[in-house]
């Protein structure tokens, strides 16, 4: 779709997005990290869980649709929580460390994770339903933040991390059904 044939309304999302999107990959790119895959990770998560609530917080100021609206109020409340709780383990986890093999595994696909939720998430097809074009780009956000922390447990990591990382798969797992049931109503 040509953005020309978009609404006033909808072409400012997306500018929105564009610029979310572009400082959450700006944010994860430039994360410093050591010699821990559990700080690596929690640095590199943060702007991943900002990016979320920026766009959830973006959409409520235009959608009508409830169970989207309580799905992104969700997301809000729940990456906030993750932010927080991950800020306070971030100093205990980085001394937890790897050895360089794990470390170069990690970064080898965590690299091949972003990259691909990165181009699915530019890439995501927009609609000038805003509820729609939001559904398409969370999804592989969704999937990315999933994939990341599978990465993440394959490896030696702090033991107060493993927890929050299972939240974060079911969290996320079950915002992506959520995410498709809404979608499958506009499609009907």
């Amino acid at each position: 779709m040509d953005k020309c044939t978009f609404s006033a309304v909808t072409q400012k999302y997306l500018e929105c997005y564009d610029n979310i999107l572009d400082t959450m990959i700006s944010s994860m790119n430039s994360a410093k990290e050591n010699d821990s895959v559990s700080y690596n990770f929690i640095v590199e998560m943060i702007p991943h869980h900002c990016g979320a609530i920026r766009l959830s917080e973006e959409l409520l100021k235009y959608t009508t649709c409830i169970p989207l609206q309580e799905l992104a109020t969700g997301i809000i409340k729940g990456q906030t929580k993750g932010i927080e709780e991950m800020r306070n383990i971030l100093c205990g986890c980085g001394k937890y460390r790897n050895d360089m093999q794990s470390l170069c595994g990690y970064r080898r696909q965590y690299g091949v994770v972003v990259q691909n939720m990165f181009s699915r998430m530019k890439s995501a097809c927009p609609d000038n339903d805003i509820n729609i074009s939001y559904i398409r780009q969370m999804i592989p956000h969704h999937e990315g933040g999933i994939a990341m922390s599978r990465n993440a447990l394959r490896f030696n990591i702090c033991p107060q991390l493993k927890p929050m990382l299972n939240e974060m798969i079911e969290a996320q797992v079950n915002g992506i059904e959520e995410m498709k049931k809404i979608l499958g109503c506009y499609s009907e």
